[in-house]
């Protein structure tokens, strides 16, 4: 029996972590897929050694190990009720690479595409490209044998593993590669595990019928995506089994095996040079799915590096998507699908003769209608539609949602057309119109049926429909498992897909590496029941759950919650740009993410038995890191907005736990800074005198490093009153409301006179009325009650006010976007608020807009050069975008403007001022800004839109940082 002080004696004996709270449980407990199994714990090895320890350990109590990376397999692979070993954290170095041999050397938990930056200079990459490709992990690849948009001229995972470091289920180090027929026969006479299996493999594939009995029943060779099973047909091809030179290699049988065979620890990789620079992508429109698949045989006839299709279900899901809107720009009318098709060569003329000749058998040879052609960065942005597809599917609201279970069958091209046919007259039979998207070229569409998996009925329909589709590939000897795997979904159709008597001898190989089955147990040999353990449990009822900010746009918080679909993109490193999630990538802990904020939520909304399901420490825990950045909102595909669901959950623990003295501080701060106005003089000289400062530091729990912010002389509000008529502009082109947010009134009162300044000077009527504070401060710290009562205030004061004619424009984004964001959970009257926020814009926003029209143009601004590197505040790239402000400080003719690549600055209002936090905020500013600042020559002006994104940029770098509209006030000449 395992209990505590089993537990704590092997802790005692590892470098890393193994932790047995619920918490970890909880966020271990699914991965991407439809499964939840509460492990017994979660290990996070630092060492070859922790593994073997684990593996012992495993051993000794006959309990199930379960190896994970990025957790985003979609077929239940990365669940179970043993142990996960979890080596996303530690695992991840690139140990080596060889540029004259094309060869790189990694540990698993390197990310795909982190690894390919490193290869770059090189001249070369890691060809296999999943649409998880800024998280996913190469020991995941490895074990799914995954593949991508590149196979069709890559290949997959499986033909470019070289060389496996493993631990075998005895605990010992064994290295896998390509060897010998000389070399194997040596290998066979060992005396040990490895030898038991080399002579294994040799025993069960000899035989010329066993041979020809596993070339009948797995799926075709030239499908090459085929992952059913394990790979013994891959091996039977090698020169031990037959005549092709092809050498042996254990590797092929390793790839695809799910972790059930092997733990890894290293793997060397066969790596490609780049692909040719000049490229194309073509995206032929379909006016119906079956035209779309019949023009997939004749376009691969030509040297198409992606051949992809998005159908209409998933073109729809990216109308509502914040972050994939503008990827839609090539899309004509409302085609039923689209074939994304794209050309490369290292020659712009040769590129142009394949462009013509594909053009031409799209013109004689199907049904296309439409052909736009995408060039440049154009093709990134068409490919991260698609690639956003598997994520986007969580944004249907309701329980119904895009289920994987048919998602990952692989056909041979020539029968694509036929099974896709029959493919969709089964679906017709259950009333159902599936989701068709991904690889076409390499005979593999995801397919998902739509089902409610939280009642028995669709749990029912979910294996009927499994059942009759592995009949039908089963026809077309295709294969069931592309490239997601066989997992727990799959996994009980292998003896049916390969036939009683090649399982029989996957059983043996399964039984030799593992005679004790504890490496993955479930998945393979011995599946658990694929309708069984779901992530919800069926025909319950569901908890009433009464929230103050409104959710019914998701039919309720836990709904809300439950859109996180497991697909990890809040995984993605920061050199993968964006924003989410800051504290995950400083800590790299699965609670962090907004995957494990959304799981957690969930799981106690669900099962907790409290009158208060937020009243958790472990939900109080996994929120304490949240920023409040709003990256989820945008970056996350099926917009799982932790910020909101943060601050909900802070108002109701504070329900049952009280407000402390520091929260109250930081929430009422405006009040606070009005009240210090009445002797500002004073106020700063307790902010700033050392002695002082730090009292107040230390009885609020505000960082010691920090410095507190001083008042300005004068609030903006009062310098209003004594110059905003004396300044208008006589014949206006329009008229605006400025709002005068809380920071910029107290804090930043410069600022919002070179605002204003310039938008009169600019020919703009600016208005000020009596308004209150946004409420963001009560908002990020959950005193929603207060929060509720200012937004309804504003607008009603506004809402009279404000048109298309003359619109509301503030300065600090966090303010000034809770209009467009919070509001609309808070207010009483919904359409009001609506119509007010369409018409609410960032100052930036509006200039950008004006410039366009042509109201504002160069000559009004200096001929003299600046250059400006530019952070853009984390509200405004989630809910505007910084793009405006790159526009505005581009109108000076010779402003050279960059924009630093940085996600969040790491302040994020007061979380960076909490004595507890402060390492964090600093090391999230380290990530990216502060390194691009400090690189900075001493004449680049740095230029941050954030009042907490300047005050970081200090405190992380000595260097001020100004307001961009400072710089253009700075600049005009008019």
């Amino acid at each position: 029996m395992i209990n505590k002080e089993t537990w704590l004696s092997l802790k005692s004996q590892l470098e890393g972590e193994i932790k047995s709270d619920q918490l970890s449980k909880v966020l271990y407990a699914t991965d991407a897929s439809v499964y939840r199994r509460i492990p017994l714990a979660v290990a996070f090895p630092k060492s070859v050694n922790d593994i073997k320890k684990i593996v012992n350990f495993a051993l000794q109590y006959k309990v199930g190990l379960i190896p994970r990376t990025a957790g985003t397999s979609l077929a239940g692979q990365c669940v179970g009720d043993g142990i996960v070993v979890d080596v996303s954290k530690h695992f991840t170095k690139i140990i080596s690479v060889d540029p004259e041999r094309k060869t790189v050397i990694v540990q698993p938990g390197v990310i795909r595409d982190d690894l390919n930056r490193f290869l770059e200079p090189y001249g070369l990459f890691f060809g296999p490209n999943t649409s998880t490709s800024n998280r996913c992990m190469i020991g995941g690849m490895v074990g799914n044998n995954s593949s991508g948009t590149t196979s069709i001229q890559y290949g997959v995972t499986r033909d470019k593993v070289l060389e496996l470091h493993t631990i075998l289920s005895d605990g010992s180090e064994v290295v896998f590669s390509e060897i010998s027929l000389s070399i194997l026969e040596e290998k066979k006479r060992l005396n040990t595990l490895e030898g038991k299996i080399y002579q294994q493999i040799y025993e069960e594939l000899s035989s010329d019928s066993v041979q020809q009995q596993i070339k009948d029943n797995f799926p075709k060779p030239e499908i090459h995506r085929r992952n059913t099973g394990y790979a013994i047909d891959e091996l039977i091809d090698s020169e031990v089994f037959s005549k092709d030179s092809v050498p042996f290699n254990m590797c092929k049988l390793l790839t695809g095996s799910e972790g059930t065979l092997a733990f890894t620890t290293q793997i060397k990789l066969q790596l490609d040079e780049l692909p040719p620079k000049e490229s194309l992508m073509i995206a032929a429109h379909f006016s119906s799915i079956d035209d779309c698949m019949k023009a997939v045989a004749p376009v691969m006839k030509h040297s198409l590096f992606t051949c992809e299709m998005m159908d209409k279900t998933i073109l729809d899901c990216t109308k509502n998507n914040i972050e994939q809107l503008k990827n839609r720009f090539f899309i004509v009318d409302d085609p039923e699908a689209i074939l994304m098709l794209e050309l490369r060569s290292e020659n712009v003329g040769d590129l142009e003769k394949q462009k013509k000749s594909l053009l031409e058998t799209l013109n004689n040879s199907t049904a296309s209608y439409s052909h736009p052609i995408l060039i440049g960065n154009e093709i990134n942005q068409a490919l991260e539609l698609r690639k956003a597809g598997l994520g986007l599917l969580g944004n249907i609201v309701g329980d119904k949602k895009a289920v994987a279970c048919i998602e990952d069958t692989a056909v041979a091209i020539p029968d694509l057309a036929e099974y896709i046919s029959e493919f969709t007259k089964v679906m017709n039979s259950y009333n159902q119109k599936a989701v068709y998207y991904a690889h076409a070229g390499a005979g593999e569409l995801h397919l998902r049926p739509i089902l409610d998996l939280k009642k028995s009925g669709d749990v029912i329909l979910f294996k009927k429909i499994t059942d009759d589709v592995a009949s039908l590939v089963k026809k077309y000897q295709g294969s069931m498992s592309g490239e997601h795997g066989d997992g727990i979904v799959r996994a009980s159709y292998i003896p049916f897909m390969i036939g009683e008597e090649n399982y029989e001898i996957v059983k043996h190989i399964k039984k030799t590496f593992d005679p004790y089955n504890i490496f993955n147990p479930g998945k393979i040999v011995d599946a658990y029941p694929m309708d069984q353990k779901l992530r919800y449990e069926i025909d319950r009822d569901e908890p009433e759950i009464n929230t103050l900010l409104d959710f019914s746009d998701s039919l309720g918080i836990l709904r809300a919650t439950e859109k996180c679909n497991g697909s990890g993109d809040c995984r993605k490193s920061a050199a993968a740009g964006g924003t989410m999630c800051p504290s995950y990538r400083v800590t790299k802990n699965e609670k962090d993410t907004t995957r494990g904020r959304a799981n957690a939520l969930r799981e106690f909304l669900t099962n907790s038995d409290k009158s208060n399901k937020f009243n958790n420490k472990e939900l109080k825990e996994v929120f304490d890191l949240c920023l409040s950045c709003k990256g989820c909102a945008s970056e996350c595909p099926s917009n799982v907005d932790v910020a909101t669901l943060k601050a909900e959950f802070e108002y109701q623990y504070q329900q049952e736990n009280g407000i402390s003295l520091r929260t109250k501080l930081f929430a009422y701060n405006n009040k606070l800074n009005e009240l210090g106005r009445k002797a500002t003089g004073l106020t700063n000289f307790f902010f700033r005198n050392k002695l002082t400062s730090g009292i107040i530091k230390s009885v609020f729990g505000i960082a010691k490093k920090r410095d507190l912010p001083q008042l300005s002389k004068q609030s903006l509000r009062n310098w209003c009153k004594d110059n905003l008529n004396n300044i208008q502009p006589a014949t206006p082109v329009k008229s605006i409301f400025f709002f005068v947010d809380e920071f910029t009134n107290h804090l930043d009162t410069g600022i919002g006179i070179d605002a204003i300044e310039l938008l009169t000077s600019l020919n703009y009527e600016v208005k000020v009325v009596h308004h209150k504070e946004s409420g963001r401060s009560f908002i990020s710290k959950g005193l929603l009650k207060p929060a509720k009562e200012l937004a309804n205030y504003n607008i009603d004061v506004f809402s009279n006010l404000i048109s298309t004619k003359c619109p509301l424009v503030g300065l600090e984004p966090s303010a000034i976007l809770t209009f467009r964001d919070e509001y609309l959970r808070l207010s009483k009257d919904k359409k009001r608020a609506k119509s007010l926020s369409e018409n609410t814009f960032l100052i930036d926003e509006f200039l950008a807009s004006e410039i366009e029209k042509g109201t504002i143009t160069s000559s009004q601004f200096t001929l003299e050069s600046k250059t400006i590197k530019l952070h853009g505040h984390c509200h405004q790239k989630a809910l505007s975008n910084i793009h405006d402000t790159f526009s505005i400080l581009n109108l000076p003719v010779n402003f050279k403007v960059t924009i630093i690549p940085s996600g969040c600055c790491g302040m994020a209002g007061s979380f960076g001022y909490e004595k507890e936090h402060y390492n964090i905020s600093m090391k999230v500013g380290e990530q990216t800004l502060f390194p691009a600042v400090r690189k900075a020559s001493e004449d680049t002006i740095i230029s941050a839109v954030g009042t907490s994104c300047r005050h970081q940029i200090k405190d992380g770098t000595d260097r001020t940082a100004f307001h961009p509209i400072t710089l253009l006030r700075k600049s005009l000449v008019i």
